[in-house]
């Protein structure tokens, strides 16, 4: 594949990862056996997704209608040692594929079908061993894991999940693009000091195994401050290593790279708010980049409905690696907009983006949302012009425990298409995307 479509398809956000919204909102584990100092789960989860797109971007002319599915399942152990703290370990195989089209990007064509681990890892907790830094002060771990810092506005998880649309499948990951199946790093070690709360942080390095990602190495560091207003946070990052066959022009400035943020989050003593904000500068060889975000909120806790209304900016300067970047509090976080943020683009870079959001809970188990997202990319010399506009709307269902339904419409309208400078096929018109997702945790 040449280098320009190297950079074409590879500068592209992670999928949603419905899976770790699930994960928060519903248990996906069975007890196997327990008794006082051992105890043993079995995990399982199961995703499927149906989506239609009228419009395709760097693609086909005309629209893509494709099927998304995988199964997680595996075993979770917890062993007290007595005095000695307790050890912990996970093993998770995932299998997933893609039917039809492929997904509005072409990033799959719909043969993608891949049985692998995701997760597999063990750890050690002090338990009460090192008083000075309290209940399980001390987290020692090591292996393929999912690793989060702040709220996944540089890492999140080791994401996208690619397919055979891209380069004769040299960057295949087994598909499931959207649902985003896969999310664990290859190889880390993590050492996380001072528990949840007070002052705390964490030490760690990550190598990725996904090509699309050009399997980059680094290490990073964090030193947070938690009380009840919030958390503030530092995060700093060193890049050791990529793989260059498979980098483009911005994976490539990973080696050497440093990258630092300040972020917090939390209500600032204010009941129902909630705010957020990041900061966070890239010294590459080419120069420096940086990218930020504000964003306040506020819960009508007494009205009908308990709305919650959020207003976000974020600003992408020309040439920053949106890196690890993923879905992490929910919808557009950090996929911004479901059509955008996963096919047409920006994708978190040379972009800035107002974002208002309304949720309602018309019922306890119902959560029904609108997000607004006006897309305004900041260079257009010799860079694609990828202004737009999209509104997302959206329900969460939860049936039970056991099923989870989330439907979703999205409606896309872009400035430009590809003959003057944008990238969607077949005209400027509004895209009319719809989407089914059923998820089934034990």
């Amino acid at each position: 594949m040449e280098h320009t479509l190297k950079i074409r398809w590879l500068h592209k956000a992670a999928g949603l990862g419905v899976a770790l919204l699930i994960a928060e909102s519903s248990a996906h584990a069975v007890e196997l056996y327990a008794d006082e100092d051992t105890q043993v789960t079995g995990n399982f989860l199961a995703v499927y997704g149906m989506f239609n797109s009228r419009k395709n971007y760097e693609g086909s002319p005309g629209g893509s209608t494709w099927r998304e599915s995988f199964i997680k399942y595996g075993l979770s152990v917890d062993q007290t040692l007595g005095v000695l703290g307790s050890v912990y370990g996970t093993a998770n195989l995932v299998s997933s594929g893609t039917w039809g089209d492929g997904d509005a990007s072409r990033v799959t064509n719909g043969t993608e079908r891949t049985t692998k681990f995701d997760e597999a890892f063990a750890g050690w907790r002090s338990g009460d061993l090192v008083p000075a830094l309290g209940k399980d002060g001390v987290d020692l771990s090591f292996g393929r894991q999912i690793i989060t810092l702040g709220d996944g506005f540089i890492i999140n998880d080791d994401g996208p999940n690619l397919g055979n649309g891209v380069a004769d499948g040299e960057f295949n990951r087994g598909g499931a693009y959207y649902i985003a199946a896969r999310h664990a790093f290859d190889q880390t070690a993590v050492v996380r000091l001072g528990g949840k709360d007070g002052v705390h942080g964490s030490l760690m390095w990550i190598k990725s195994d996904n090509r699309a990602q050009a399997n980059t190495e680094m290490a990073a560091g964090t030193l947070e401050y938690t009380s009840a207003p919030g958390t503030l946070g530092l995060t700093y990052i060193h890049g050791i290593d990529v793989d260059e066959r498979f980098a483009n022009d911005l994976q490539k400035q990973r080696k050497g790279m440093n990258l630092y943020s300040v972020r917090g989050v939390g209500n600032a003593g204010i009941e129902n708010a909630h705010f957020s904000f990041e900061y966070a500068r890239q010294d590459k060889d080419a120069g420096q980049e940086n990218a930020w975000y504000t964003e306040g909120g506020y819960t009508f806790a007494d009205l009908p409905l308990s709305p919650d209304l959020t207003y976000r900016y974020s600003r992408y300067s020309k040439n920053w690696d949106a890196m690890f970047s993923g879905f992490n509090r929910g919808y557009g976080t950090w996929v911004q907009g479901e059509v955008a943020g996963n096919y047409s683009g920006p994708y978190n870079s040379n972009t800035a983006v107002q974002h208002v959001a309304l949720k309602l809970k018309p019922l306890d188990n119902v959560t029904v949302g609108a997000l607004f997202f006006d897309y305004k990319t900041l260079s257009k010399n010799g860079m694609p012009d990828l202004d737009g506009r999209e509104l997302d709307l959206y329900a969460e269902w939860v049936v039970n425990e056991h099923l989870i339904v989330t439907p979703l419409l999205g409606l896309y309208k872009p400035n430009k298409d590809q003959d003057n400078g944008g990238n969607q096929v077949g005209g400027n018109g509004t895209n009319v995307y719809s989407q089914l997702v059923v998820a089934v945790p034990f």
